[in-house]
């Protein structure tokens, strides 16, 4: 298949193929991973700009390592010590470092559609790496090859997505991708974090969050943050966690087996899920990490060389 997008704004745009191919092409990368030395020429020459403007460990480092792995030589734009402190303009800023004339840009952003609103006008392959509560594409990839590679058939998979729903780009991107693969999504927490018109989603809305569990093959878990107890979304952490959080004596077991449990990071230990959970043999977080390297890797390729 012919690779036909410039750049990679949503998991929306992607046709169910068109994830399978990134999806291969990461796990090729993430068998890669494994060896040393770690040193590929494939985007030599190509030159990537970071452009985060909130803050990121995993998606950050992860696009900077990939490139440097690909060969690519990596700029990483630090805000604070930028000319937008001075009063330049959020255009003139973007403007100015597409002059600098690299090759690729990946950007995360607190408002929504900044990475469409700059790629109508920058040369850039744009790759959005977040914006607002739209979207977060690379992460709902690494998440859909995490589930591929320990074995899960999308179309016989269920997954209960727990928590912040309201305010989460990552619930929004994986649910779209694990629809265009077959996967059925269910959606739990606290009901002041469940949107109206969640319905766009297709996916079922299940309480309590034990039935929710009960019901699925993969427990994700969304990080949840201390301004929306403050906003009263809920009454306080201690609270969530008792009737929220996954706990070690939750029987959220399948034929006796631990159901497979994943977290975009970083993961509140004691709220969202008990510690002693976090490093389970059944849990999955910290291989979603190495993943997202190996699909960022796929990503960049994929955008500069054309498949």
């Amino acid at each position: 298949m012919e690779w036909k997008h410039k750049h990679l704004l949503g998991i929306d745009q992607l046709s169910g193929e068109e994830i399978k191919i990134l999806l291969e092409k990461g796990n090729q990368y993430r068998n890669w991973l494994e060896q040393s030395p770690k040193k590929l020429t494939r985007l030599s020459g190509y030159y990537l700009i970071n452009l985060f403007f909130e803050a990121s460990t995993r998606t950050r480092v992860s696009f900077e390592m990939a490139g440097k792995l690909l060969g690519m030589e990596v700029v990483n734009f630090t805000n604070e010590l930028s000319s937008l402190n001075k009063g330049e303009s959020f255009r003139d800023t973007v403007r100015t470092l597409a002059r600098m004339k690299a090759d690729a840009l990946v950007i995360r952003h607190r408002s929504s559609g900044i990475p469409l609103y700059i790629s109508q006008f920058l040369p850039f392959h744009i790759i959005n790496a977040g914006d607002g509560m739209r979207e977060h594409p690379t992460q709902a990839l690494l998440d859909l090859l995490t589930m591929k590679r320990d074995g899960i058939d999308f179309t016989r998979n269920t997954v209960a997505i727990i928590g912040d729903i309201l305010h989460s780009r990552v619930a929004r991107s994986l649910s779209i991708g694990l629809k265009k693969l077959g996967s059925q999504i269910i959606f739990s927490g606290p009901p002041t974090l469940i949107p109206k018109g969640i319905e766009v989603l297709e996916g079922q809305v299940i309480y309590p969050v034990e039935e929710a569990i009960r019901q699925a093959n993969v427990v994700y878990l969304l990080r949840i943050q201390k301004e929306r107890q403050e906003a009263g979304f809920f009454p306080s952490t201690k609270e969530y966690s008792h009737f929220f959080g996954l706990k070690e004596n939750l029987k959220n077991t399948n034929n006796g087996r631990w159901k497979k449990i994943m977290h975009p990071g970083p993961v509140n230990r004691g709220l969202e899920i008990d510690s002693s959970l976090v490093e389970k043999e059944s849990s999955l977080i910290e291989e979603q990490v190495s993943c997202g390297l190996a699909i960022r890797m796929a990503v960049l390729e994929t955008l500069i060389l054309g498949g």
